[in-house]
């Protein structure tokens, strides 16, 4: 029987092993940290968003980098396969808003121990706290691992899962970039990618923790159009956050390195000017006799008001009744294009994934193995593939570890 080294026991390399172990391999999978999907356990926020149940149009258009060296692992093992296996497994699962897939339970932990009970089944031996040194390679050929002990482990095949930077708490140190640069394999420059993104105004530090649902949000670098999405963001101390913001991030993070872009968020995007401005009127003739500060509580949330009457520059005190149709264009054009100017992305230690990695010229879309060394595959956030939020990098995980795996001759 021939041996398969797996190494990471994330998502994409239990899947890998899995699948290698159909092909009657006997397959042994490595893991440095005390457990196995420990990045897996907090995603989704400890919901894990398995897959995304679009078609495969929606799948491949949310994917980021290198869109179409994916097609082959794809469709090897597509998102409907993912929700069957992890049904057919006792993971009852539900979809909600954008097609996203959770367990119904909303605990990742009842992922992760669906994935061991199926690797128990299929003879798959796990190694914990094990790290791996470098890869073993003769003539071309993939041969083994080295282990941080000096201990070798020989393998006809190695898969190497190992992620990416992105939450290093849970153990992602780039060894896998590592290793395989060691042995000939081209690195395209790592980075965060669905990562908050830090603001210059003072005053988003005043809107901490304030979450807005179905707004539209608008990054522009001078009069060019970058990113325009709609739905839900959140301020934080040093910018904004939330699903929204981190999609943007994916498409303007290198354009932020080197030059601020412009953010402005539609508060009311049901609504048109002509629209918002009834609204306000209505508003104002209700409250006719509070001060503008007080008469837009049913407009904004608490927080958003001081800031918008100060951007307003209209006198908080004021009478509604005495506030001049030039001042109330004025906030309508605050409320249409809320405006933030964007400095950049925060760090790896918050980045849901990263950009860069192994290039994807050294690997056969067809069958995850590498075009340099002969037996050596790789699977996961270690390739240089990325994607929005809503289960796609989830979906690249499972469909990259399961065609590495079942390629394996």
């Amino acid at each position: 029987m021939k041996k398969t080294v797996v190494i990471g026991a994330g998502p994409a390399g239990m899947m890998a092993a899995l699948a290698a172990a159909q092909k009657k391999q006997s397959v042994v999978l490595l893991e440095q940290n005390e457990k196995p999907g420990k990045k897996l356990f907090i995603t989704g926020k400890g919901r894990c968003n398995i897959t995304n149940a679009g078609d495969m149009d929606a799948l491949l258009e949310h994917v980021v980098t290198n869109r179409k060296f994916l097609y082959s692992a794809f469709y090897a093992f597509d998102n409907f396969r993912v929700i069957d296996f992890f049904e057919t497994h006792g993971v009852k699962t539900k979809t909600e808003r954008g097609n996203r897939v959770f367990p119904f339970s909303d605990h990742s932990s009842d992922v992760i121990s669906a994935l061991q009970r199926a690797l128990k089944q299929a003879g798959v031996r796990m190694r914990l706290k094990t790290k791996v040194r470098e890869l073993c390679v003769e003539e071309g050929k993939v041969c083994g691992v080295l282990l941080e002990t000096g201990e070798t482990l020989f393998a006809d095949a190695v898969i190497v899962a190992t992620g990416g930077c992105s939450y290093p708490q849970t153990g992602s140190s780039g060894d896998g970039y590592r290793m395989a640069e060691a042995c000939g394999h081209t690195i395209v420059q790592t980075e965060p990618a669905l990562v908050p993104l830090t603001a210059k105004e003072a005053y988003v530090k005043a809107l901490q923790g304030l979450s807005l649902k179905n707004v539209k949000a608008t990054i522009r670098h001078d009069a060019r159009i970058l990113f325009e999405e709609f739905g839900e963001m959140l301020f934080t101390h040093f910018g904004v956050s939330g699903p929204l913001m981190l999609s943007a991030s994916s498409i303007v993070g290198q354009k932020l390195q080197k030059q601020p872009l412009a953010l402005t968020i539609d508060l009311k995007p049901a609504l048109t000017e002509k629209q918002l401005d009834l609204r306000i009127l209505r508003d104002f003739e209700q409250n006719q006799n509070r001060q503008f500060q007080n008469a837009i509580q049913g407009l904004l949330p608490a927080k958003l008001r001081p800031v918008i009457v100060e951007l307003s520059q209209i006198p908080p005190d004021r009478r509604v009744h005495a506030i001049t149709k030039e001042e109330r264009g004025r906030l309508i054009a605050l409320l249409k294009a809320f405006p933030l100017t964007l400095e950049g992305t925060r760090g790896f230690e918050e980045a849901i994934v990263t950009r860069g990695g192994i290039s994807t010229k050294d690997v056969n879309p067809s069958t995850m193995e590498s075009r340099r060394i002969k037996g050596l595959f790789f699977a996961g956030e270690a390739l240089d593939v990325d994607a929005l939020t809503g289960g796609y990098n989830l979906q690249i995980a499972w469909s990259t570890g399961y065609l590495a795996g079942s390629s394996i001759e």
